[in-house]
């Protein structure tokens, strides 16, 4: 069981679900779909998006962004929503969080009510992401107060960075998944004040390593090495700030 806080930074939780080319997919789907979870989810919209599209070609890594037809179902209150498209499935959960017990069990039913509906071949990919927006009262930080990832500037250079990004990879189960880990600074709400935003979104790296009957066992993995990398990213004077529960 991971820490408990009374002011978390997370700001958005996503899980998502990508199916491999050899499942299936038509048009009657999305439909199905709202039927099913619209007694919790009963706000529809329609959504183009923009997608990028990687493949290695002779002339090495080529990029095509091409559009995506989603549809977007909301709860009354439009703080947790789902996004169904083609062979993709997505479920989002806004602040307040509602703690892992609480946005758990909305995976679970999104992801089961899609096997209901769709003979599900396997999984290309499978992430869940955290993304933390940490706001600290003061317009200069020294990171390493704040942070165990930060970037490391050489005592010739100037110690105010205006702007950066860090990020790693660090692979996990010999390499089958892998955590994302980046930290950048954003505008702050007021002036006097710093704003950062540590996102960290843990996936599987090897399309079809995971049994579609194992998937939702992943997902809690996956959530048990998110709060392992989040608290190795912090520091305490930062827990402090969070008002760590006891």
């Amino acid at each position: 069981m991971g820490r408990k806080y009374k002011t978390p930074p997370l700001i958005e939780a996503v899980c998502e679900f990508r199916l491999t080319r050899d499942t299936s997919w038509d048009l009657t789907i999305p439909g199905l779909f709202y039927e099913k979870v619209k007694g919790t989810f009963p706000q529809r919209e329609q959504r183009v998006i923009q997608e990028i599209e990687r493949s290695q070609g002779p002339q090495g890594l080529q990029l095509e962004i091409r559009p995506s037809e989603r549809i977007v179902l909301f709860t009354e209150d439009r703080k947790r929503l789902i996004q169904l498209g083609p062979r993709l499935l997505t479920v989002n959960v806004l602040r307040p969080y509602p703690t892992w017990q609480g946005f758990k069990p909305q995976i679970e039913m999104a992801w089961e009510n899609l096997k209901e509906i769709l003979q599900i071949e396997g999984l290309e990919r499978i992430g869940l992401r955290y993304i933390n927006r940490v706001e600290l009262h003061s317009s200069e930080v020294k990171l390493l107060e704040y942070f165990e990832f930060y970037p490391f500037v050489g005592p010739r250079l100037p110690q105010n960075v205006a702007s950066f990004i860090v990020g790693g990879e660090f692979p996990f189960v010999e390499g089958r998944d892998r955590c994302r880990v980046q930290i950048t600074p954003v505008p702050a709400s007021s002036e006097g004040m710093s704003a950062f935003i540590l996102d960290i979104d843990y996936f599987l790296a090897q399309p079809r390593a995971v049994k579609v009957s194992d998937i939702i066992d992943w997902v809690e993995e996956a959530h048990s090495r998110i709060e392992e990398v989040f608290e190795g990213c912090i520091t305490d004077r930062l827990r402090e700030l969070f008002q760590e529960v006891m």
